[in-house]
C-alpha cells in the first residue's frame, strides 16, 4: 500500500486481500458510508490485482475482483445507488440500494472508468478509459464509451 491510501476495515464480511495485490497512492477503499447508514457488505481482492493511483472503491455492497486484475488511476467502483424517485424527501433522507459488483480475472480497466453497481465483468475483459460500465460485459470483451458497449472481442 502507498502513501495517502486510506483503507476503512468497518464492514461485515472483511476486506479479503490476495497475494501480491498492491494499492497505489491516494486509492480510497470504502465499504461504509461516512454520512451514516448500515455498516457495508465487503471486498474481496484475487492475487496478484493492481490498483493504480487515486482509484475509489465504495464496496458498501459486495465487490468481488478476481485475479490479475489491472484497476489504472482514478477507477472508481460503486456497489450502491441513491434512491431519489419521491421528491417530496431530500435525496440523502431516501437511502440507498446496494447491488453486488463482480468483476473477473485477467481484466484491464483503464484510466477513469467507471463500473456502476450491480455488474457483472466477465474475465479476460478490457475497458477503455474513462468509459462508464452499466450493464453486464461478457468474457473477453473490449468495451468503450458513455455508457460503455462492445466493441469487439479479444
Amino acid at each position: 500500500m502507498e502513501d495517502f491510501a486510506e483503507v476503512q476495515g468497518l464492514t461485515k464480511c472483511g476486506l479479503n486481500f490476495g497475494i501480491d495485490v498492491s494499492i497505489g497512492p491516494g486509492c480510497m477503499i470504502r465499504p461504509t458510508s461516512y454520512y451514516g447508514g448500515e455498516v457495508g457488505v465487503g471486498l474481496w481482492v484475487g492475487d496478484r490485482t493492481s490498483f493504480g493511483a487515486g482509484c475509489f472503491i465504495g464496496c458498501s455492497g459486495e465487490i468481488r475482483i478476481g485475479n490479475d486484475v489491472m484497476l489504472g488511476p482514478g477507477v472508481r467502483l460503486f456497489s450502491e445507488n441513491h434512491v431519489f424517485g419521491d421528491t417530496e424527501q431530500t435525496i440523502k433522507a431516501q437511502g440507498v440500494v446496494r447491488e453486488s459488483l463482480s468483476i473477473g480475472d485477467d481484466v484491464w480497466i483503464g484510466s477513469g472508468a467507471t463500473v456502476t453497481a450491480g455488474v457483472t465483468v466477465g474475465s479476460g475483459v478490457v475497458i477503455a478509459a474513462g468509459s462508464v460500465v452499466t450493464r453486464d460485459v461478457p468474457d473477453n470483451s473490449i468495451v468503450a464509451g458513455v455508457p460503455a458497449k462492445v466493441l469487439r472481442s479479444r
